[in-house]
């Protein structure tokens, strides 16, 4: 594997050597279950599971950490104004989140630790900053004194002059630049008893002490959305390495998802829900329309540029699917050899772009193939399409697709997928023996059902006509 990342830290590409020979360790920012997710939630899982996948196929042992924040400001006042217990607000969504995340395909973590689990981590985190003056308590409340750790503002370029956390104001902070590592105890609200009162963890602290408990004090890899370089992930680098951790090798960061020029959030009442997308198209076409882009690029949704991705989909489903007519079940080779097109677009900070290049690049080759009866050729192509998509998390033909794992669309969606897709097959077969009549009147069967059909040089796609 010769994987290069854009780190973060060095504002460059690097080339990936990991910390132990033959594995790699990776911890990501996961979702503060305060609500029902959205796109611009779930890209970040996304991302990194193709991250995680291509690492795999490159042969090392990849431990993949995804956290929970289940205990949080907005999770408290949410579940107030709803009236329902905290705990149950937080676990309510936090399936949610799961939920969506299968159902665009994403394998499951190494393991997905929750906050509050891990208190008593974070105490001893604690102590180590306080005993080496870099922290200190006043008022129930844990701080990091900022101007004791040198290499502060390195990842995000702040000058520490220049710095504000985004916290209240606090009488108790010996600096408004310090960050709060834990809050003292509110009426009505939950707490841990620790030696300095009882109260709850402050968010940077949490990713901390979870990413050494279960990757030690020097991993590989640390990722999240870019709207965490700063404050969050800053504040983690500083505690955790103040405290004598390495932490991590390389900082890699997703934008975002926006809509009208806007961060997609809760807040600003723009956001796309998941449920609602899966009643529009299926859970591998959101999939591809969210890992076809750079995970470094800005995503402007549009319906527009959606209805394309489910375009460019099909025609590799449609493609695989015709071969599996004519010829039989291509193969998914796990360890097979892929095309080098693909490998250097992955190996070049996971550039996913140019590697569904690749792919739609074979899907032409192989119905060419088809349409002139080289059938060799067109099954080798059909190999090459399963090989790389399913690097990408995107075979049609992998047990997660086939399985009815397509969110929303279910069994009924895969159901008409086939059903479509059959008589594509028998309208191409008509077409190449010249039987004009029979491939129109196919057509005209689709549509008179809702179905559009598109002719291009990849092949026909069809879509399902609005109302």
């Amino acid at each position: 594997m010769s994987l290069r990342l854009y780190d973060t830290a060095t504002r460059g590409q690097r080339e990936f050597l990991p910390v132990r020979s033959g594995a790699a360790s990776i911890y990501v920012c996961g979702a503060t279950v305060q609500g029902m997710p959205h796109i611009g939630h779930v890209r970040s899982g996304l991302n990194y599971d193709v991250m995680r996948r291509w690492l795999t196929r490159g042969g090392l042992d990849v431990t993949l950490v995804r956290n929970v924040t289940d205990i949080d400001d907005k999770i408290l006042n949410k579940a107030a104004e709803a009236g329902r217990p905290w705990w149950e607000w937080a676990a309510t969504h936090e399936r949610a989140f799961e939920a969506a995340y299968d159902a665009l395909g994403c394998l499951p973590p190494s393991i997905t630790p929750r906050a509050t689990g891990h208190v008593p981590q974070m105490i001893e985190l604690m102590h180590r900053l306080i005993d080496g003056g870099h922290a200190y308590a006043n008022g129930g409340d844990v701080y990091f004194a900022v101007r004791t750790f040198d290499g502060y503002g390195a990842l995000s370029g702040q000058r520490l002059d220049d710095v504000q956390q985004g916290e209240s104001d606090c009488v108790y902070k010996n600096d408004p630049r310090d960050f709060t590592m834990w809050k003292a105890a509110r009426p009505g609200e939950p707490s841990w008893q620790t030696p300095w009162g009882p109260g709850r963890p402050g968010w940077h602290l949490e990713c901390s002490a979870m990413c050494a408990t279960y990757l030690g004090a020097e991993f590989d890899i640390h990722g999240g959305g870019v709207d965490l370089v700063f404050p969050h992930h800053e504040n983690e680098r500083a505690q955790s390495r103040a405290a004598g951790d390495e932490f991590a090798r390389y900082w890699t960061h997703n934008a975002w998802v926006t809509l009208g020029g806007d961060k997609m959030s809760k807040s600003l009442g723009n956001t796309l829900s998941i449920d609602v997308l899966l009643h529009r198209v299926r859970g591998a076409e959101l999939r591809y329309y969210l890992v076809a882009p750079h995970y470094r690029s800005m995503i402007e949704y549009s319906d527009a540029a959606l209805s394309e991705a489910v375009a460019a989909y099909r025609r590799i489903e449609s493609f695989l699917h015709r071969v599996r007519e004519r010829i039989g079940e291509p193969r998914l080779v796990p360890d097979g050899p892929l095309r080098p097109d693909f490998v250097a677009a992955m190996d070049d900070d996971l550039g996913t772009p140019g590697a569904v290049a690749a792919i739609h690049g074979a899907v032409r080759e192989g119905n060419a193939a088809l349409d002139a009866g080289d059938r060799d050729t067109a099954a080798a192509a059909a190999e090459a399409v399963r090989a790389m998509a399913d690097v990408l998390g995107l075979d049609p033909l992998g047990e997660h697709w086939r399985a009815g794992g397509d969110g929303g669309s279910d069994t009924a969606g895969a159901a008409l997928s086939a059903l479509v897709d059959d008589l594509l097959a028998q309208r191409a077969e008509a077409r190449a023996r010249k039987d004009f009549a029979a491939a129109d009147a196919i057509r005209s069967r689709l549509l008179a059902a809702g179905v559009l059909v598109e002719d291009n040089r990849d092949g026909a796609t069809w879509t399902l006509k609005d109302g």
